[in-house]
């Protein structure tokens, strides 16, 4: 079972990184979108993005940690 989780654990910390760096590169790109766009437009394409990278990153962290516990609870 080990040998399962391991690698599961490592896929997940490689989406959570992707999921990290994307979201901020899309925060740097609608940082200078924001600075020539009309505030009451509502939201930009890259920052609609950056929120969706950001709920990944949380989403793929958050299934690393349950399959760290459970890892931790098979090793027992």
């Amino acid at each position: 079972m080990k040998y399962f989780l391991i690698p599961i654990i490592i896929i997940l910390v490689a989406m959570t990184v992707v999921s990290l760096v994307r979201g901020i590169i899309a925060f740097l790109k609608s940082t200078e979108q924001d600075l020539n766009a009309d505030p009451a437009a509502g939201a930009s394409e890259m920052q609609l993005l950056q929120n969706k990278m950001m709920f990944n990153r949380i989403k793929y962290q958050g299934m690393a940690v349950i399959v760290v516990a459970i890892l931790l609870a098979v090793s027992r």
